[in-house]
């Protein structure tokens, strides 16, 4: 497995802390919700690129194969969960704002704004890249999917 791999999971495992022992967990409110599924949606998108590091790195040609053919059956909804990952994380900033305000001394709304604008521009270099694939392109997707990966770690952190 990708080092990607392990670092989703580490992800994943902290998100599901956070949530588990946030004070609203019996309830789960909508914040919380809506940022964890948006968190999922955006989670499913970047293990894709785990699978890739593994296809680079793995010398059984069978394993790169049966890889290979997982990724491009999920190709066709890559762009839809990225768009669903921005509307729940849209919503989530939107509940956030809404019940406890927005505040730029408060480091953790600014991260989070912060990343939902990279998650922005990563579902709009997505989109592009469906009508203009270049390499260029493919490299500052890649480079706004791994940001936001710090991003929401960040987030998650503080």
């Amino acid at each position: 497995m990708s080092k990607w791999f392990y670092a989703n999971i580490f992800l994943l495992l902290l998100v599901l802390y956070q949530v588990m022992t946030h004070y609203t967990f019996s309830t789960l409110s909508l914040p919380v919700l809506f940022g964890l599924i948006g968190f999922l949606f955006y989670l499913f998108n970047w293990t894709r690129n785990a699978m890739f590091s593994s296809i680079r790195t793995t010398p059984d040609r069978k394993r790169k194969i049966k890889l290979a053919n997982i990724s491009k059956k999920v190709l066709p909804f890559h762009r839809w969960t990225g768009t669903s990952a921005l509307i729940f994380i849209i919503l989530h900033a939107v509940f956030i704002i809404k019940w406890y305000g927005f505040s730029y001394s408060i480091t953790k709304m600014v991260v989070g704004l912060i990343a939902c604008l990279n998650l922005f521009l990563l579902v709009g270099t997505g989109w592009l890249r469906l009508f203009k694939p270049t390499g260029k392109l493919r490299k500052i997707h890649l480079g706004l999917g791994l940001s936001l990966f710090f991003l929401i770690s960040l987030h998650l952190i503080l």
